[in-house]
């Protein structure tokens, strides 16, 4: 079997799918908070759009408290826009550079709907690992076809691939059953 499907790409772009998953379900809020949690905010700056810790420093004073330090006097009011647009819910208190973000309890509505972004993740995940999947079994059919491999070695391949696939499937669901019960803890 030395052609056909290169199986530690396919591996590194199936574990590239988690960790995207992983930083996904990151910007998730739970009880806590956390400085993950505005890594989806992007602040129009500079004539164009930047992720927030390329403008301020994000830190966690308290356990319901995220505090933003904006490095330019300039972007205070931008970095606020930004968080408040950016539907997590938060309303920053502005002191100079600084933006103070109070977190309120979570009610059973709002964890229902960070549920349900959880799932969306979730399914954007499984189908990034199916992609993966699909490339990986059309590589394996094309070596078949152009002879270079034999029909059991192309099978057996594309069984080793679609086993990779259940596995990481079944990580991906695992870690939003975990993420899940951690928002549903009251």
């Amino acid at each position: 079997m030395t052609d056909g499907v290169d199986f530690s790409d396919i591996q590194r772009r199936m574990d590239g799918a988690i960790n995207a998953f992983k930083h996904d379900l990151a910007s998730l809020r739970t009880g806590r908070a956390s400085a993950n949690l505005l890594d989806p905010i992007q602040v129009q700056a500079y004539g164009s759009a930047m992720p927030i810790t390329q403008v301020a420093t994000v830190s966690v004073p308290e356990p319901r408290m995220i505090s933003v330090s904006v490095w330019d006097k300039q972007m205070v009011g931008a970095v606020d826009r930004a968080i408040r647009e950016s539907n997590l819910g938060f309303n920053p208190i502005v002191d100079g550079t600084n933006l103070r973000i109070p977190l309120p309890e979570l009610n059973e509505q709002r964890r229902k709907e960070l549920v349900k972004i959880a799932h969306q993740y979730c399914e954007n995940a499984k189908v990034a690992v199916r992609h993966v999947r699909r490339d990986a079994m059309e590589v394996a059919k094309k070596a078949e076809k152009d002879g270079t491999i034999s029909q059991d070695d192309a099978r057996v391949q594309s069984d080793r691939v679609q086993k990779m696939t259940d596995e990481t499937i079944s990580s991906v669901d695992s870690l939003l059953a975990d993420k899940e019960a951690e928002i549903m803890q009251v």
